[in-house]
């Protein structure tokens, strides 16, 4: 797989509430429950304002824009940037799947979207990976997440057999698309896991860690394999990723042998050989120091399936 089904493949984000949201006068809504869930919307109709916790100034968004809020911050989206907010418990219900939710009577502003729980057991590492909001700017290359908007527009408007089922398959096909055209509209001085994706050199080589992660990679073959010199490459890793290639290299490692622990009844002997590792206590020692803990307490505590 590439990447960035990799990621989502780790995260497992499973759709929980699909929904439209139809707004008219003055409103604004604080969402303060996004641990651990990925939001994912688009503005249909008219236009809002979005503030993330932690930034300075709220950013408008226009018809034609998507959003993605995958860190768990509060945010606070609403008709402009100074209107006080209230609970987004009071307005919006989690057992109102497939519906749309009216405020003040609708009308001014409209979004689309779904709510993701994030399943995977170690979802907050690939989860810090992505930044706080990924906005997704209205451009040529939005034409197939119009259409799967559109088509999960009209599985919660006519309420089909099988729509709900449907509206959660075109809900993570949205997720997709929209990350896709994320890292597709990256500019050369982004930074991050995304906009390393794109960058001609640095999304090569994350490919390349992916593609074999139990190869013995070193700063030289990986710069070797992207056809720039040790020091430019590790410069531009590391202001990318944030994260030397080397350690880019141990918490992908680890990542997958603890999807493994507890996915698999592989020993955790197999599991270090299989990503490279010549000892069972070189192993154990990187993935304490990347997970928090031993394998044998992760097998543990995560409820991973017994060795026979």
């Amino acid at each position: 797989m590439d990447p960035l089904s990799d990621l989502l493949s780790l995260l497992k984000p499973r759709s929980y509430i699909t929904a439209g949201f139809d707004a008219g006068g003055e409103w604004a809504l604080s969402l303060d429950d996004l641990a651990g869930r990925i939001k994912c919307y688009a503005v249909i109709r008219g236009s809002c304002w979005l503030k993330a916790e932690g930034t300075e100034v709220a950013i408008r968004l226009d018809a034609g824009e998507c959003f993605v809020l995958p860190s768990g911050r509060d945010v606070i989206i609403a008709s402009g940037p100074d209107v006080a907010p209230r609970p987004a418990s009071e307005v919006l219900d989690p057992d109102n799947s497939g519906n749309v939710i009216s405020v003040n009577g609708g009308g001014a502003c409209y979004l689309v979207g779904s709510r993701f729980e994030v399943s995977g057991r170690h979802a907050a590492l690939p989860l810090r990976s992505l930044p706080p909001l990924i906005r997704i700017t209205a451009t040529g290359g939005q034409a197939r997440l119009r259409g799967l908007i559109e088509m999960m527009m009209e599985e919660m408007r006519e309420a089909r057999a099988g729509s709900a089922l449907m509206a959660q398959q075109l809900s993570h096909m949205m997720l997709v698309q929209a990350l896709r055209l994320h890292v597709e509209e990256q500019g050369p001085d982004e930074t991050g896991w995304l906009a390393a994706l794109a960058d001609p050199h640095i999304g090569p080589a994350i490919r390349a860690i992916h593609g074999e992660p139990a190869r013995a990679w070193t700063l030289e073959t990986l710069a070797r394999e992207v056809g720039m010199s040790r020091t430019v490459f590790a410069q531009r890793f590391k202001r990318k990723v944030g994260a030397t290639p080397i350690a880019y290299l141990t918490r992908w490692r680890m990542m997958l042998a603890g999807e493994r622990l507890i996915e698999t009844r592989d020993s955790i002997a197999e599991i270090a050989a299989s990503l490279g590792y010549a000892s069972e206590y070189a192993f154990a020692a990187a993935f304490k120091r990347e997970m928090g803990c031993p394998p044998r307490r992760y097998l543990r505590e995560t409820g991973g399936l017994p060795r026979l």
